[in-house]
């Protein structure tokens, strides 16, 4: 059904026409905003992708928005105008957000010229944040011409230009003109070898195996779409259960095995946990036909494995974002195989099962991106992770854009060594046939209902997962956001903890404790609606991974001597950690 708001449905009241001067200089004004948005935000929903058809429709969308509320518009640009004259003389008291490091230079406030040229930066984009919140319309349209106005905004900072920025002076005066001459071999690098993007991070600072990927360990089982790691005790007595770590299908495993002192394996086996971890196969064409219900099958295999060289009869299973619908869905799977006991807990990083929430991910979805998405995906075998990896930045356009654009460029530095960001450019494929589940989850939401999905001939119902569930979700994720985390572990059926980290999707995975570092709110009660509890959770300095040992520890009380080797006699030792599998291009 066509939205109200659109002029081709016949009940739409017109605007007045305009001048033949003010049409021109709109449409002018309309088309190079809608190329320079095309141009950023193609392909800014990860598992669908965005035409250019549909940026140039939103912008369309609102300059008829604008044309029908006269009187909106020429109010806030009157209060613009009034604002860039008190700038102008000196006058006004506009200052950035305390948490915006674009303008964390001491040189913004001291210097007449660089305040002035910040402040008006600040009035204008403020201005657009207002008109976007004056204007009639509906939800949908204004987020996602929120969404692409914020591309813009970002895009124009004074600090991705020369001129604009305050450091650029000083450094090509310091470097006597290098760091101009290192900025353009930068771009021009980029140009060539990473698709007009700015390189995010140093990749020769990093080795998959020596300084990431590095607790030892060894795998002990491969099968066609996993291997399993075993990492080698490092107490003598440890948990009688293992853990169980199943990874996103997006990107490598050594999220959860970062540097040293940044892994999360690495402190719970430090803590004296037995830990297993699942690697997944780097998907090419040929495995198209992997889907939901491949992984599952993998992840049971991964985990039958576990349990036989440990000799338990259950696993506390650990997952995230992907993985984490990969976990649920297996543990519903189990329950219904009468098997529910092999899970003893189950750890949930990030994860939504409930997907009724609108995200930027899903934001520009219909019927026919969907099939084209869809179709792309099935002519090529997998939907490309770079692609996926160019996507998520532009989700984040000033973090994962235009910081490492004013880095690279316009102060001529080297991208920073930053295992997260090394990480995030690791990228992997998902098959063809998954990536349509997913879609299909997203669409459809089969997760919420009882028989709404079967896996390996099993009717899935989350509810029937009764073990204790520990939910951890980030207060500013733009990917999983906190609110649909929350009312996705109500779909399960066992007693839960949810813990909200202050920080986005990746950062609340990696938060090792350090003394005074890192926020994480809580409250018992996860019965209340998503805003009654933020309203009543306390704010807890720490990290959740101590947080979650303990909770794991009273899970399972009984501790036992540490394995002397890795192992069994039925799964012998194949290779030494990380494996193969995490080396795949």
């Amino acid at each position: 059904m066509p939205s109200q708001q659109d002029p081709r449905h016949p009940s739409a009241p017109r605007p007045p026409k305009p001048s033949l001067a003010a049409r021109a200089g709109r449409i002018s004004h309309a088309v190079d905003d809608a190329r320079l948005a095309a141009e950023a935000v193609l392909g800014s929903s990860p598992l669908v992708g965005l035409s250019q058809p549909q940026i140039i429709d939103a912008l369309r969308r609102l300059v008829l928005l604008m044309a029908r509320s006269p009187l909106t518009v020429a109010r806030i640009e009157a209060s613009l105008a009034l604002e860039q004259g008190r700038i102008l003389l000196g006058l006004s008291r506009l200052a950035p957000r305390a948490d915006d490091v674009r303008f964390a230079d001491p040189v913004w406030q001291r210097s007449r010229y660089y305040r002035r040229v910040m402040q008006a930066y600040l009035a204008w984009s403020n201005s657009l944040d207002a008109l976007l919140h004056a204007l009639p319309g509906s939800d949908r349209d204004k987020a996602r011409a929120g969404f692409l106005v914020h591309q813009i905004v970002a895009m124009a900072a004074p600090t991705n230009f020369p001129g604009g920025h305050p450091e650029f002076p000083r450094r090509l005066w310091a470097t006597r003109g290098g760091s101009l001459l290192t900025g353009l071999t930068n771009l021009l690098t980029d140009l060539r070898d990473n698709g007009g993007l700015p390189r995010q991070v140093d990749a020769k600072a990093f080795e998959v195996g020596r300084n990431l990927a590095a607790t030892p360990g060894a795998v002990v089982f491969r099968n066609t779409v996993c291997e399993v790691i075993q990492y080698a005790p490092v107490t003598e007595i440890v948990n009688a259960l293992p853990v169980l770590i199943l990874p996103p299908q997006i990107n490598k495993y050594y999220i959860i095995d970062l540097a040293p002192g940044r892994s999360f394996i690495e402190h719970a086996v430090k803590q004296g946990q037995q830990v297993f971890c699942v690697s997944w196969r780097n998907p090419t064409a040929a495995q198209r036909d992997w889907g939901l219900e491949t992984y599952v099958s993998a992840a049971q295999a991964a985990l039958e494995a576990v349990l036989e060289i440990t000799g338990s009869e259950s696993t506390h299973l650990v997952a995230a974002c992907a993985g984490g619908m990969t976990a649920a869905v297996l543990a519903a799977c189990l329950q219904a195989q009468g098997r529910g006991r092999q899970v003893r807990s189950l750890s949930l990083l990030v994860t939504i099962l409930d997907t009724r929430a609108r995200t930027l991910v899903g934001l520009f979805a219909d019927e026919r991106t969907v099939r084209q998405a869809l179709e792309q995906s099935r002519q090529r075998g997998v939907l490309d992770g770079r692609e996926m990896a160019r996507a998520f930045a532009w989700l984040r356009p000033d973090d994962l854009i235009w910081r490492f654009h004013t880095n690279n460029y316009v102060l001529g530095r080297s991208p920073p060594a930053f295992d997260i960001l090394f990480w995030n450019n690791d990228n992997t494929r998902l098959p063809a046939q998954f990536h349509a589940d997913l879609l299909q989850i997203f669409r459809g939401n089969p997760l919420r209902r009882s028989g709404g999905m079967k896996i390996l001939g099993q009717t899935i119902d989350l509810n029937s997962v009764t073990c204790p569930v520990f939910v951890v979700a980030g207060e500013s994720d733009h990917i999983t956001p906190w609110e649909a985390c929350y009312r996705s572990a109500a779909l399960l059926g066992g007693r839960k903890r949810f813990l909200l980290c202050a920080a986005g999707h990746i950062q609340s995975i990696v938060t090792p404790p350090r003394a005074g570092r890192g926020t994480y709110r809580e409250h018992r009660d996860t019965s209340l609606p998503a805003e009654q509890w933020l309203q009543r959770a306390q704010i807890h300095k720490g990290s959740w991974w101590n947080e979650w040992l303990d909770w794991v520890n009273a899970q399972s009380r009984k501790r036992s001597a540490a394995p002397v080797s890795l192992g069994s006699e039925r799964h012998t030792v194949l290779e030494a950690a990380p494996g193969r599998y995490v080396h795949q291009l």
